[in-house]
């Protein structure tokens, strides 16, 4: 028999597109990374459901946009009963095995209303998201508890503390030994007090090449979610990776002071939080991007390692290997820090596939330009594994066509993404209702428009300015790539969503003769009339 077909599923947390060699970055070296790209294709134009953790996850988990499956916020619990892939690729037989982070949140109070057992196998995998959790580790400890195992391996390895991810692997020192803080930007050129190779990388590596031995002695397929922690912050990285580059490989900052000239008001508030003040110094930039570039090679050191792994252990010719990333990071770019909005270098993802199928031979190395969502991942997913599709589930479309060298005719001409700001101070600024802090992005692959629940929209013309500065959301001239844009938005809108527990194949037969057989003689004006039906239906 051949060896079976497996997935090993790659995600950072919070790595920009362009925060790659493979993507133009002159100064940051991801060789491993982009050795995968030359073994795959890499696709340019890829973007989130929502540009923040918990909700790009759950649509990269479920298949289905943010709107539908309603985790807004990171915490905010996926819904018990919210179909999954894992749950789809269990009913074919496979298993979704998670080693990292899902930023998943379990639905306590739905599942104690249905009498599910939180430690039943059923529990469990409504819990964690349809994963089987084989290390479960969402990266940010700062409480007492829940603890991570993460925790107790630094113990064992003498690296004790009341809180030993955030005192060692989060943390620095100065000369005289004082606890420098990895949570404040300043201390982002130290090295983090741990070992290299005891930071959470290399550990969370380590732990899915142990599931890979364990799974030798399973016959069944596997679907391996590795989600690292990093280059999320805190941003601070272990030696030698904190000084592998200065400040003179930090970029140039991309904004404007057109920008900041009568900003949309829900720009100006995410202008004015914290994070973006701070990633406004110049100086604070030169601190923390190079501790972020430190991280990024770190997690490239790993896979090289974890690569070669599966060469050794005779899988690399058998398993489809996918990198990519929940959102991007500001980094201080258009005035702004951490993710949450949606220019490119927020809302657009890196996306690497490399399938080892004869298939996709003769695209190797190449480039693909479609309009990508992340939600495309979950159906590409079950048709790699050959598993029934879902299409009145998923809302995104496989991605292996692209693979194959083909372009599906009737792709989709736009992308969508969305946005709940109501867990942000900005709410609070602007005065807004919590049922009215929504944002809604639709891209046609040069216009972003973006629907501001309570205020004017924003659109950019990305043909005329790739770096996104100038807002053309209250200029007459372009009322009517507005209204085409808002079009397309209400579209989508109103596309059904919720059916989700009647495919179409259950519906076609219904009205090709169902109905009559099943004895529901609606309508019908004599016995004449029913006979002529029933003979044209080859019923007796």
């Amino acid at each position: 028999m051949a060896a079976a077909k497996n997935i090993l599923w790659i995600m950072c947390d919070q790595l920009r597109f362009d925060y790659l060699g493979c993507a133009g970055h002159p100064a940051l070296q991801t060789p491993n990374i982009d050795a995968l790209a030359a073994r795959g294709v890499r696709f340019t134009r890829a973007y989130v459901q929502s540009p923040v953790c918990g909700p790009s996850r759950m649509s990269f988990y479920t298949g289905r946009y943010m709107r539908s499956h309603g985790s807004n916020w990171n915490n905010f619990p996926l819904r018990v009963g919210e179909p999954t892939l894992g749950e789809a690729l269990a009913a074919a037989g496979i298993r979704n095995v998670l080693v990292g982070k899902t930023h998943m949140r379990a639905d306590a109070e739905g599942m104690a209303r249905l009498g599910i057992d939180p430690a039943s196998i059923i529990g469990v995998r409504t819990a964690e998201c349809g994963f089987e959790p084989f290390e479960r580790d969402d990266g940010l400890h700062p409480a007492p508890a829940p603890r991570p195992a993460y925790d107790s391996y630094l113990r064992a390895h003498g690296f004790d503390a009341a809180n030993p991810w955030e005192h060692w692997a989060n943390s620095g020192e100065d000369a005289e030994g004082t606890l420098l803080n990895g949570w404040l930007l300043t201390h982002a050129d130290q090295p983090a007090r741990v070992p290299e190779e005891h930071s959470e990388t290399p550990y969370m590596t380590r732990r899915a090449m142990a599931f890979i031995d364990a799974a030798r002695d399973d016959p069944r397929p596997w679907c391996l979610h590795l989600s690292y922690i990093k280059p999320h912050w805190p941003y601070i990285a272990p030696a030698p990776y904190h000084a592998m580059y200065g400040a003179n490989t930090v970029l140039p900052v991309r904004r404007a002071a057109v920008e900041r000239e009568a900003p949309h008001p829900v720009y100006s508030a995410f202008m004015d939080m914290r994070v973006s003040r701070n990633f406004a110094d110049d100086a604070l930039r030169r601190k923390v991007i190079p501790a972020y570039m430190g991280l990024i090679r770190q997690i490239d050191d790993q896979l090289g390692l974890l690569f070669a792994f599966l060469r050794d252990r005779g899988l690399a010719d058998t398993t489809m290997i996918v990198f990519t990333s929940d959102h991007g990071d500001y980094l201080g770019d258009h005035w702004l820090g951490e993710k949450d909005l949606f220019h490119d270098c927020s809302a657009k993802i890196p996306l690497i596939i490399a399938d080892p199928s004869p298939d996709a031979d003769a695209t190797r190395g190449t480039l693909c330009d479609a309009l990508v969502e992340a939600i495309d991942l979950a159906p590409s997913f079950l048709e790699y594994f050959a598993a029934p599709p879902r299409p009145h589930i998923m809302e995104g479309a496989s991605l292996l066509p692209f693979l194959r060298g083909e372009r599906p005719a009737s792709w989709r001409g736009h992308v969508f993404s969305e946005y709940d700001y109501s867990m942000q101070e900005a709410r609070l600024t602007l005065g807004q209702p919590i049922r009215d802090c929504r944002l809604f992005m639709v891209f046609d692959g040069r216009w972003k428009y973006i629907h501001a629940t309570g205020f004017r929209p924003l659109l950019y013309d990305l043909a005329t300015d790739p770096d996104e500065f100038h807002d053309l959301g209250a200029d007459p001239r372009h009322e009517a790539e507005r209204q085409r844009l808002f079009r397309a938005l209400a579209e989508w809108a109103l596309t059904d969503h919720n059916r989700i527990t009647t495919p179409d194949a259950r519906i076609a037969p219904y009205v090709g003769g169902q109905q009559l057989k099943s004895g529901y003689l609606i309508g019908y004006r004599d016995e004449a009339e029913l006979a002529e039906a029933r003979a044209r239906l080859g019923l007796s």
